[in-house]
């Protein structure tokens, strides 16, 4: 049986919220801003939950799969609606410098960068391919990356290897160690080496990678470094200037709680020219371009990777988002995440589940993957989603064959409670 004393010990991870002085209101259709009255004596569970309120998730199941896609509370859905309703009625882009620029530094508090090295995209594939396909690589040029990263970030390399004989190199994370994992980089590094491509948090076990001494560990090299953050910006604080890469992508529509098709890019500001805008159009130059003589200017920013329409409306929710995520604070819902986390990491141990994620608290991240003995993915993850409605996601990348659970802001104990109840369940399959 799952321990009795189980929410009463895990609750001991909660860091006190009460300097938040805040709770939120329950979401409404006509919502902006969200007001956060100073209620400084309140409970952390009924601070979260007046969180879960903002946002019009269904009841009927629990969602465990931020790390695949955010759900995004009601503010930032209707600034989204109210952003379409008004274009709409004088036909117009809405791609104003005001819109862009006051979203962008929203992003440049999330991200720990300037609002002039952040690009708008559609997803973190698409920043991924921006930064590929941008470096200056030769056939025979060495690209160390992990084992353990997401199609969106492998198939890109893969597809430069194949059509211009770039040479990836390619170590596998170790889950219980980051100066193992590190020294496995190091050791791939040769004279030919070019690029490292890894991930911040890894889509299969939620482990933190070592991103920062990577930086550091090529700081005085001729390497690019390139991170893709899908899965840390809005799960944990974020910076990117402390580690060091030359590009970092992520996603909107995750963590950040941003609508459906919104990402980001980061470029260094002393790496703009480094990487090679390769699609480019209206709002990719300062506007001074001459097709007769074949002069134009990049802009200096890293707008130039932005080209064409955009849709005003996704920036105007994803900005909400931003509003709705740094109004609560960063660092709180990093630690209501992790608590989380370590909730169901130490409830999967006393079960006698295979805990895949790293088991340090300073590694592993708000998603825990697992495996139990003689039950592959295909059958547990349907067995909890149809017994006990929880959305989860099957893990296969590195070949692991488990079950990954993504806790957020609008997560609970109860959640991981549920979790383990159905794990146990499973146990008996």
């Amino acid at each position: 049986m799952i321990r009795r004393d189980f929410f009463k010990t895990a609750a001991k991870g909660w860091g006190s919220l009460a300097a938040l002085g805040a709770v939120l209101t329950p979401h409404t259709a006509q919502a902006r801003t969200l007001k956060l009255p100073d209620q400084r004596d309140t409970h952390d569970e009924e601070f979260w939950s007046a969180v879960r309120q903002q946002f019009p998730l269904t009841h009927d199941r629990v969602y465990l799969n931020t790390g695949g896609l955010g759900a995004s509370p009601t503010v930032s859905i209707q600034a989204l609606k109210d952003k379409v309703d008004e274009l709409e009625e004088i036909s117009e882009t809405g791609h104003t410098a005001e819109l862009w620029q006051t979203t962008k530094e929203r992003a440049g508090l999330a991200l720990g960068c300037d609002p002039g090295e952040i690009a708008f995209t559609r997803n973190t594939t698409e920043g991924a391919n921006i930064v590929c396909n941008g470096l200056p690589l030769q056939r025979g040029d060495e690209v160390i990356t992990s084992s353990h990263e997401h199609v969106g970030n492998t198939m890109t390399w893969l597809a430069r290897q194949k059509r211009e004989g770039i040479i990836l190199k390619v170590f596998d994370p170790d889950t219980q160690s980051a100066r193992n994992t590190l020294d496995r980089i190091e050791s791939l590094i040769t004279p030919r080496t070019r690029a490292i491509s890894v991930s911040h948090v890894t889509c299969s076990t939620g482990q933190i990678l070592p991103v920062r001494q990577i930086g550091q560990l090529i700081a005085d090299r001729d390497i690019y470094y390139f991170v893709d953050g899908a899965q840390a910006p809005g799960m944990m604080p974020v910076d990117v200037h402390e580690i060091g890469c030359h590009a970092y992508a992520t996603s909107g529509h995750k963590w950040l709680l941003g609508p459906k098709g919104t990402g980001l890019l980061y470029v260094r500001r002393d790496a703009l020219d480094l990487i090679d805008a390769r699609f480019v159009g209206a709002y990719s130059g300062t506007g001074h371009f001459d097709i007769r003589t074949g002069e134009f200017q990049f802009h200096p920013t890293a707008q130039r990777y932005e080209y064409g329409t955009v849709s005003a409306p996704l920036i105007a929710g994803l900005g909400a988002a931003f509003d709705f995520s740094l109004q609560i604070g960063l660092d709180a819902i990093w630690r209501h995440n992790h608590a989380l986390a370590a909730a169901l990491k130490d409830g999967l141990n006393d079960l006698g589940a295979r805990v895949l994620s790293p088991q340090r608290a300073d590694e592993h991240s708000s998603m825990i993957t697992f495996k139990l003995d003689g039950v592959g993915y295909k059958t547990l993850k349907p067995f909890l989603t149809e017994k006990f409605n929880l959305r989860t996601r099957g893990i296969y990348e590195g070949g692991l064959d488990g079950v990954r659970i993504s806790l957020h802001l609008y997560n609970s104990l109860a959640d991981v409670g549920r979790v383990l109840e159905g794990v146990e369940a499973a146990q008996k399959l």
